[in-house]
């Protein structure tokens, strides 16, 4: 079939060329007629490609109706748990603390509170606590009875408004010891008792108005008076310190933008009375001591506070008018400045400042109760301290604060041995002008409110301008606090200090005694005494303490010639009801 298509192909090409490569005779035709063009019509379709080859149609099926059964399956989930606490902790009106230590030392402690109240508080506290334990020092020797007790009580209230609030106090305190400071135990102890009495009362007004363009105010008035012996006894032949001191102070501030301006007035009044008395008004006879002071201040100063509260500066000035024996003025700078770095977590601050300070018989028994009942008093003049420092926060959980200042004390007091008793276990005053050099590193850590620690340690340096040493201070101090719960249930409670450089006066060579410019002294040693405390919380009213204190059975001496008790172990319980 194939050959015979190929045959008749080549045929025809044959007779195509046959007819074409023939040549025909020219042929002239003469002739008339009419040629008529056809009108053009143009095409409108684009030219496009027929193919030949069609296309099959796709066939094409309608979806089809299909229902599938929807199945709901519910996973079980756990129930949520939900820790629920009281709002508000119940408060029990009554707490009362009772213990016994070691040589016979009984504790108590009695506390009534008003409960929650937004309007008002009151409340009223009672303690008490006593020894009657015999003190050796490092060699054996046992001293004098050092017999004491202390009974205090409080009555306190406050009334809370939204434009001001008042709170007042009244305080009593009876104190009684003895001179213990004679390395002999058969002593007649009417000979070197003691007893202080002090009552007073405080009553304070503080306003709030608001933080800007307004006015406030804060008042304080206090008063105490503190007599030594027992205030029952008339005896026109014993000697007895009576003492009346008042204070008032007020201060006002006002707000603009980011200043605040204050004013500080106070009045300080100390009337000082050693002699026979009749009356706890009457003057002592012309072999006593009496003592009148009046110190008038005034402080007025801005802070300004900038960038946020990053930046503060507070500038003023401090006067002082002292009215005694004669009238004094004095003004003294002050000044401090901050910057917070790194939000709060380096602050450096640096300031100055200096001030007068009232003494009395009060405060510086407070210091050394030792103190003999007849005292010269002096105030203390402060021209100026520089100090300066950085304090922040290396964590969330930990902190620091480093410091150094530059002090300079006019009238400072020492407490040396009174030559004038005749045990020479009584201590009186000396005043020198004293340039003071501190420098001072702390720490705390505190994870939560399961444990707290802090630390500080303290380098001191005096320059006395009359005594060899600054009597009785330390030259290296360290604290160290720490406090840990532990389920809730037991809590443990430390706090020491350590104290050396320590060097007190005397005025003979004494065995140990050192000379020095014409003075001869006696190193105290070092001061190690460390606490703890216990408490087993049985439930939230009942709970069990033990206290050991001085718990290394330090016997060292807390004055020339005073040392304290070894470790003394006192256990109880606490209720609240």
């Amino acid at each position: 079939m194939k050959s015979s298509y190929k045959y008749l192909f080549f045929c025809f090409l044959f007779f195509f060329f046959q007819e074409g490569t023939a040549q025909s005779p020219d042929v002239t035709i003469d002739g008339k007629g009419s040629r008529k063009v056809e009108p053009a019509s143009r095409l409108t379709l684009s030219p496009q490609i027929i193919d030949t080859v069609k296309p099959s149609a796709v066939a094409s099926y309608p979806l089809l109706a299909y229902l599938y059964p929807t199945q709901i399956r519910l996973t079980p989930i756990k129930a949520a748990e939900i820790e629920t606490t009281e709002k508000l902790r119940q408060l029990y009106p009554f707490y009362t603390k009772i213990g016994m230590g070691s040589g016979v030392m009984p504790l108590g402690q009695f506390i009534y509170n008003s409960t929650r109240s937004k309007g008002y508080q009151y409340g009223l506290k009672v303690d008490h606590i006593s020894s009657f334990a015999k003190i050796k020092n490092r060699n054996g020797d046992v001293y004098a009875p050092a017999n004491y007790d202390r009974t205090g009580a409080t009555l306190y209230g406050k009334i809370v408004d939204n434009t001001y609030t008042i709170n007042g106090e009244l305080n009593y305190l009876n104190h009684g010891f003895n001179y213990y400071g004679i390395p002999s135990d058969t002593i007649d102890k009417s000979l070197i008792s003691q007893r202080f009495q002090r009552i007073g009362a405080n009553i304070g007004y503080v306003s709030d108005f608001g933080d800007s363009a307004v006015m406030n105010y804060d008042v304080d008035l206090g008063y105490h008076y503190l007599q030594t012996a027992l205030p029952f006894k008339d005896s026109l032949n014993e000697w007895r310190v009576a003492e009346h001191n008042a204070r008032l102070n007020v201060k006002g501030w006002y707000n603009y933008k980011s200043e605040e301006f204050y004013a500080n007035l106070g009045i300080r009044l100390n009337n000082y009375r050693f002699g026979v008395m009749d009356s706890i008004v009457s003057l002592p006879l012309d072999s006593g001591r009496a003592r009148s002071n009046t110190i008038v201040d005034f402080k007025p100063g801005v802070l300004t506070q900038l960038m946020d509260n990053r930046f503060k500066l507070d500038i003023g000035l401090s006067m002082a008018i002292d009215i005694g024996e004669e009238t004094e003025f004095f003004i003294y700078p002050k000044a401090e400045i901050k910057y917070s770095l790194f939000n709060d977590i380096f602050i450096p601050f640096a300031g100055i400042r200096g001030g007068l300070m009232q003494n009395s018989f009060s405060s510086l028994s407070q210091t050394n109760q030792f103190l003999a009942p007849s005292v010269r008093l002096l105030n203390e003049n402060n021209p100026y301290d520089i100090y300066g420092g950085i304090k922040g926060t290396l964590s969330k959980r930990m902190g620091f604060n480093a410091n150094v200042s530059f002090k300079k004390v006019t009238n400072k007091a020492f407490f040396v041995t009174d030559t004038m008793s005749s045990l020479r276990n009584k201590f009186g005053v000396i005043y020198d002008t004293l340039n003071h050099t501190r420098i001072e590193a702390s720490i705390f850590y505190q994870l939560d409110e399961k444990l707290k620690i802090d630390g500080m340690a303290r380098f001191n340096s005096y320059e006395a301008l009359n005594q060899a040493y600054a009597w009785n201070l330390p030259v290296f101090e360290f604290q160290l606090r720490a406090a840990y719960n532990l389920f809730d249930k037991f809590m443990f409670n430390l706090d020491g200090h350590i104290e050396t450089g320590r060097k007190a006066l005397v005025y003979e060579m004494l065995d140990g005694a050192t000379e020095i410019d014409g003075q001869y002294y006696i190193g105290l040693g070092g001061i190690v005494d460390f606490n703890l405390g216990i408490s087993y919380r049985y439930n939230k009213r009942v709970t069990a303490f033990l206290q050991l204190n001085n718990m290394l059975s330090q016997r060292y001496n807390a004055w020339y010639n005073y040392p304290v008790q070894p470790i003394q172990v006192m256990g109880g319980v606490s209720l609240r009801f």
